[in-house]
């Protein structure tokens, strides 16, 4: 068994096989789910858990070169938009119609239980070396 770091053995496995310029997305509840990529579904009642727990437990985890997130976030949510430029090294923003496009292409697709709206990130990994 796991000690630290993402237990979820479905998250953690499809983590592990992310490579560089790969793209996640870290969703909340609401965000449609394009058909395509790989999900996990972490969702479990409104709020749990949480766009910003899950998303610290990824960063963690991830090299993160990039990400988006919509530009409706800085209104409708701006802890959120706080936190995502706090935690990302190149943070773009683009309109939420935009990024739901977008999300189409992401190898993984982590869905949240967040209940605040504009909770997403599309992160693309980056390398370590």
């Amino acid at each position: 068994m796991k000690r630290s770091g993402i237990l979820n053995r479905h998250l953690a496995g499809a983590v592990a096989a992310l490579g560089h310029g790969d793209t996640v997305l870290v969703c909340d509840a609401g965000m449609p789910i394009p058909p395509g990529p790989k999900v996990v579904d972490l969702a479990f009642v409104a709020g749990v858990p949480s766009f910003v727990d899950v998303l610290d437990g990824l960063l963690a985890e991830l090299v993160v070169e990039a990400g988006t997130a919509a530009t409706e976030i800085h209104t409708a949510n701006p802890d959120a938009a706080t936190l995502l430029e706090r935690s990302l090294p190149d943070l773009n923003f683009v309109p939420h119609d935009d990024l739901k496009s977008l999300s189409a292409g992401a190898r993984l697709v982590v869905r949240t239980g967040e209940a605040r709206p504009y909770a997403n990130v599309l992160l693309r990994c980056g390398v370590f070396f």
